[in-house]
């Protein structure tokens, strides 16, 4: 799964990973938790360029009564999202990327669970598969939201859990990000684990746990700790 993410490149280095027309303001982020707004790219009205926006975390069916229904849809198994009446209309036609540059799984030690911050090796930014949904309730002020899919996990992750978000592959944004692209094998094709060697993991402190703490030391190493087979460490 993936249930806490960062986002702190910046500005012109995520204008350029993404192909953005103009370079976005976004303050950095260490620790973005479910129902809080992050930064996903999207291509709206059926074309044009890609756009930055911030959507809240945890996708709300267009079909829900309450908005709180999206608290627990923050992620969709690829496997089953085309058939899942949550996201397979978000699947077929409403498809962006969730810009990221890290993001923290729990490994269990008994009754204590260890939080690792999971990187590209390069540290370079790196887009989660995401899905976008519009709601608009009777009294609500129109909402739009997302969720990040999340398959089977590689070496990288397996040691901490048995899920993992979907990174895409760079020269796959296009296709997923298509607007007229309706094909759902072409797309389930992309949802598959990255390669482990682009990853690392690390030990971080337990105050990530606390979505309160957004700031630098929540990707500051903890020494001492042992972590996944993979190296710890990136440059």
């Amino acid at each position: 799964m993936c249930g806490r993410y960062t986002l702190t490149t910046t500005e012109g280095d995520l204008a350029e990973a993404f192909a953005l027309d103009a370079s976005p303001h976004v303050e950095p982020r260490y620790n973005i938790a479910p129902t809080q707004d992050g930064s996903v790219v999207r291509i709206l009205d059926g074309g044009g360029p890609r756009e930055l926006h911030q959507l809240r975390w945890g996708l709300i069916p267009s079909w829900a009564r309450d908005p709180s229904l999206g608290n627990r849809m923050i992620n969709a198994r690829s496997e089953s999202v085309e058939t899942k009446p949550a996201f397979r209309a978000a699947f077929r036609r409403r498809r962006c990327l969730v810009p990221s540059d890290g993001f923290y799984e729990w490994r269990r030690d008994g009754k204590r669970k260890q939080p690792f911050c999971i990187r590209r090796q390069d540290q370079r930014p790196f887009a989660f598969a995401g899905l976008w949904e519009h709601w608009e309730g009777p009294d609500d002020k129109p909402i739009d939201s997302f969720a990040i899919l999340t398959t089977e996990p590689n070496d990288v992750l397996r040691p901490l859990h048995h899920r993992m978000p979907v990174i895409l592959a760079p020269h796959s944004y296009d296709l997923w990000l298509d607007p007229k692209m309706e094909d759902t094998e072409t797309l389930k094709q992309l949802l598959k684990p990255s390669p482990a060697r682009e990853l690392a993991a690390y030990p971080v402190s337990t105050r990530v746990n606390n979505p309160v703490h957004d700031d630098p030391s929540c990707l500051t190493r903890i020494d001492g700790s042992d972590g996944p087979d993979q190296p710890l460490e990136y440059r």
